[in-house]
């Protein structure tokens, strides 16, 4: 059975006010996340750019969906968010109803 967070683009962000800079989500997907010298974490766009703006949202790539996803669950700070590209409805992260 396929879930629909398996089959849909997605898109993630970090809230660095949540940030707590333990760096789970590196150690989950360092394609996507990395801390910067301010000891907090940010996305990566898909040539490794970080994107140092707050709000920057990146595409997950499919082979990381399921890294992502743990990262935003497993987060202490509850800061990152994953959404569905389509209509931005979080999927994982802090926002979930």
């Amino acid at each position: 059975m396929t879930t629909q967070t398996e089959t849909d683009e997605l898109r993630v962000w970090v809230d660095q006010d949540l940030c707590t800079g333990d760096g789970l989500c590196v150690q989950y997907a360092p394609e996507v996340f990395e801390l910067d010298v301010d000891g907090l974490a940010y996305v990566k766009d898909g040539s490794g750019e970080l994107l140092m703006s707050p709000g920057s949202r990146v595409d997950v790539p499919a082979h990381l969906r399921l890294d992502v996803i743990d990262s935003a669950k497993e987060c202490p700070g509850e800061c990152i968010h994953v959404v569905r590209a389509q209509d931005d409805v979080e999927v994982v992260g802090p926002d979930v109803s």
